[in-house]
């Protein structure tokens, strides 16, 4: 019995920490937090480099794992969708320049992976998250306008639909 009072006492205190996280998350209407991180070909890449154009903006925790090949080549098989849309989509999570090379040329991206390997993107969007005893972004995706504020956040992604959800809701979005 109180083995199971500590287990459920952790658990409770993971997800008061998941929450407060949560709560401190960047919200739509509020100005897209800047920053400057290399992509997969070391090209630097900030948030104001895309001023007059739709961002799709998504984290993602590991190169090359199941859920994560699944977004990113969902993005790739509609990016002439989004290119369309004037949308630009940059992936962004807590791996290597090299490790987002490999993975782009593995599954053919065409589409900058950026390297936000000290964490401070995700922190500055409220998705740093520690996981098995490892720090990575949460698969979370934000919809910046071409003001450079962001008119949508995505908590919940689903992998196999998430591109389409975003092409959907630019679409309404442009039309507003």
């Amino acid at each position: 019995m109180k083995q199971t009072i500590s287990i459920l006492s952790i658990l409770s205190l993971l997800l008061l920490g998941a929450f407060s996280i949560a709560a401190d998350s960047v919200r739509a209407g509020q100005p897209a937090p800047d920053f400057e991180l290399a992509d997969q070909d070391g090209q630097v890449h900030s948030i104001e480099d895309y001023r007059g154009k739709w961002v799709a903006l998504y984290f993602y925790p590991k190169d090359d794992t199941p859920g994560c090949t699944t977004e990113a080549c969902e993005f790739r098989d509609n990016i002439f969708a989004f290119r369309s849309a004037n949308c630009e989509v940059l992936g962004v999570s807590l791996d290597s320049e090299e490790s987002h090379k490999a993975f782009a040329e593995k599954h053919g991206l065409p589409f900058p992976l950026l390297a936000d390997s000290s964490g401070i993107a995700a922190d500055a969007y409220g998705v740093k998250s520690e996981r098995f005893g490892m720090t990575l972004a949460k698969r979370q995706t934000f919809l910046i306008d071409p003001e450079g504020n962001i008119a949508k956040h995505y908590e919940k992604v689903d992998p196999d639909t998430h591109s389409a959800e975003i092409l959907n809701d630019l679409s309404n979005l442009q039309l507003e």
